[in-house]
């Protein structure tokens, strides 16, 4: 892999870059750094590497060996002003036909891009067939290590209350309406979890709660009646399980009604 880097005598603030093909005149990709081309380079062919999908790191994955990088200007102010001057460079080399696989107009942060369904069919077929990028064990990123506590307990703030009551996108339904209506797992999907969850791969494999810990389970669950209430029982054990009892109410309300006649 060939990089050729216009050399400068004095330290800039960041440039805009340009990406094309060895053999080539037409940019594909235009893009800004604070660090040296070259180095903003590999970490594009580093992502391509591991799987990203847009249009641009296809691309790359596809020429990987014959790509170079161009240094296109030079910022000696502000990064305002050096993603102003990306956003120039993108619609310049636009107006003279280059294809840039830029899915932004350029500049800093989110630009309000709006797929077209041309644009996602295009991403569809391209991603059609293609073999995820799997890193299990040490070599996922995020391999032994944990979130701070501090982390944790600000997204806990922040979902509290969610998906309760009326937020709930199932909230208010029932029998039919209900998304999970009727469904039932495989015998496999059904082996599958249970395999899974066996002897130590269980998450409270070799646990055990305390005597103050059942205490506390036993006071909070004195006087609640299994199910909770007798519309909890006729979902549970009739309309999920698709039986009908002469004997239960709401069966024969459900029978009564147009959706059940």
């Amino acid at each position: 892999m060939m990089i050729s880097v216009e050399s400068s005598t004095r330290e800039a603030f960041g440039v805009v870059y340009g990406v094309r093909l060895r053999e080539s005149d037409e940019y594909r990709y235009v893009g800004l750094t604070t660090k040296r081309p070259a180095v903003r380079l590999r970490r594009h062919l580093s992502n391509a590497r591991s799987g990203r999908k847009t249009a641009f790191y296809d691309w790359l994955r596809k020429h990987a060996e014959d790509v170079v990088v161009d240094q296109l200007d030079t910022e000696w102010g502000s990064l305002e002003s050096l993603g102003e001057s990306e956003i120039i460079w993108i619609a310049s080399l636009r107006n003279e036909g280059h294809r840039l696989l830029n899915l932004a107009d350029g500049g800093l942060g989110p630009t309000g891009v709006e797929w077209t369904e041309e644009m996602r069919e295009a991403a569809r077929q391209r991603a059609t067939g293609r073999t995820g990028v799997s890193r299990p064990g040490p070599l996922a990123p995020f391999y032994g290590r944990s979130h701070t506590v501090q982390q944790r307990a600000k997204w806990s703030e922040e979902r509290k209350g969610t998906f309760v009551g009326p937020d709930n996108p199932n909230y208010g339904k029932f029998g039919k309406d209900h998304p999970s209506f009727g469904h039932t797992m495989t015998a496999e999907a059904r082996a599958a979890l249970s395999e899974m969850r066996k002897g130590e791969r269980n998450p409270n494999f070799g646990k055990k709660a305390s005597a103050e810990t059942r205490a506390k389970m036993s006071a909070a669950q004195k006087g609640v009646p299994k199910p909770s209430s007798a519309r909890s029982a006729h979902t549970r054990y009739h309309t999920n399980q698709g039986r009908f009892s002469p004997e239960c109410r709401y069966c024969t309300e459900d029978a009564k009604s147009p959706e059940g006649t």
